[in-house]
């Protein structure tokens, strides 16, 4: 196996002798973040995403909302356990089709339903990103919030329901915004990416590393 190979910048240097934490659970931002050669540790968050979608202008909107909530339910949690880290990185990912926003699918029927939609079509996967750090003027006062959004457009082959019935049949959809993971087998499913192919997957790591950049230089 090669290592993985770090960069050698002052800012990345120094946030690495900090307490950082990923807000999730997911692999695949474990695996985008450590191959930034960030080093985090994980403490997925509570948040029960229920939020009225209905109250949102823009899926952008919805999903920058909840990557701040998750954040924030971390960094209250480990703030009353009097374990402030220096830095949270929260994130969430929905696809959007047309104006339906589509998340996990809730069953093996919803996973079909949503890959027959998608099929032959165009869609938007648009990830939310939210960094939180405590103040520097002192523990009493409101943390420092960073929030940002990367959208992808998506093309879908037209795909057949034989087929659809056999990927969902591999259980890879069930735990994956829009019922597929473009990072293995789901990614013959796609057509064409328009932007970053990095957000598909979970986490845009071009987006990220500038916010994580943008955020430790500021004072």
């Amino acid at each position: 196996m090669v290592a993985q190979q770090v960069l050698n910048v002052k800012w990345l240097n120094s946030l690495n002798t900090k307490n950082v934490v990923l807000a999730s659970s997911s692999p695949r931002r474990k695996d985008i973040l450590s191959q930034l050669g960030l080093k985090y540790t994980v403490v997925p968050s509570t948040f029960p995403e229920t939020l009225d979608k209905s109250l949102f202008n823009h899926p952008s909107d919805y999903v920058k909302e909840n990557a701040l909530q998750k954040a924030l339910e971390v960094y209250e949690r480990l703030k009353a356990e009097g374990k402030t880290p220096d830095l949270i990185i929260g994130a969430d990912t929905v696809v959007a089709h047309g104006s339906k926003i589509l998340e996990k699918p809730e069953s093996v029927e919803g996973a079909i339903d949503m890959l027959t939609s998608l099929s032959g079509s165009t869609h938007m996967v648009y990830t939310g990103v939210t960094l939180i750090a405590p103040s520097a003027e002192g523990a009493d006062k409101p943390p420092r919030i960073l929030t940002d959004v990367e959208e992808t457009e998506v093309k879908f082959q037209n795909v057949s329901r034989e087929l659809i019935e056999a990927y969902v049949a591999t259980k890879e959809p069930m735990d994956k915004a829009g019922a597929y993971g473009y990072q293995t087998t789901g990614s013959i499913l796609v057509k064409g990416i328009n932007g970053c192919s990095w957000n598909v997957i979970g986490l845009p790591a071009s987006k990220v590393f500038f916010m994580l950049e943008e955020f430790t230089s500021e004072k």
